[in-house]
């Protein structure tokens, strides 16, 4: 076999190596595909104009549609109050509800309310103290522990254009142990090393766009 045949097998063979290489690297395309159209806006790279980098006017807030229904009347509400304090953050005040919940509940499970007590309208405020009372006279205790917020959840809100008053209504699922001992000690309810879950839907209320940033629970349920 000549030199010159050999040199072509050898460059066919190459040949042959470098299409399948591409091949496997790149894929292959079955049928025809259209040159893609540039999307309003991008500029020759490509790179701008990307649907999930574009920021659509007048669209769904998601702060508010990832917590109620969008068009809801909780909906309108929530949308009230941010024009009424543009710096109001439904999931910011998801998380302080949060951490209010455990320092309302624990307050009052502890009969020590003075440190909440700012955060509590004089109704609720009331009502805690004469359930207080009513525990102190009959000689009982309560042992409580706080393990955590299982759920969090917003159920319902409103707002007076007029007064500029926000109302939101949470839902939580609370964990923690708790006992009740009467004058002698003993447990008369509950059980030390049992956790339990308590369901709660409290209302808090806040004249939106006021010095004040401090939201006061107005009413509670189950």
């Amino acid at each position: 076999m000549s030199s010159a045949i050999i040199q072509l097998l050898v460059l066919a063979g190459i040949a042959i190596f470098l299409i399948l290489r591409l091949r496997s690297v790149l894929g292959t395309r079955d049928g025809f595909e259209k040159p893609r159209t540039p999307l309003p806006g991008a500029d020759d790279t490509g790179r701008r104009g990307r649907p999930e980098f574009d920021v659509i006017e007048g669209g769904p807030d998601r702060d508010i549609t990832d917590h109620v229904e969008d068009g809801s009347s909780a909906a309108k509400a929530l949308a009230a109050m941010k024009m009424a304090e543009p710096g109001f953050n439904v999931t910011e005040f998801l998380e302080g509800a949060r951490g209010a919940y455990e320092m309302i509940l624990m307050g009052f499970e502890h009969d020590e309310l003075d440190d909440v007590r700012g955060f509590l309208s004089a109704e609720v405020a009331d009502t805690f103290d004469q359930v207080i009372e009513q525990r102190k006279a009959d000689g009982l205790t309560i042992e409580a522990s706080f393990v955590g917020v299982r759920e969090v959840a917003l159920a319902d809100a409103s707002f007076d254009r007029e007064t500029n008053e926000g109302d939101v209504t949470v839902r939580f699922v609370g964990e923690l142990t708790s006992v009740v001992r009467n004058a002698e000690g003993d447990i008369i309810e509950g059980n030390p090393n049992e956790i339990k879950r308590q369901k709660d839907v409290w209302t808090f209320s806040r004249v939106m766009g006021s010095n004040d940033p401090n939201w006061v629970l107005v009413a509670t349920g189950e």
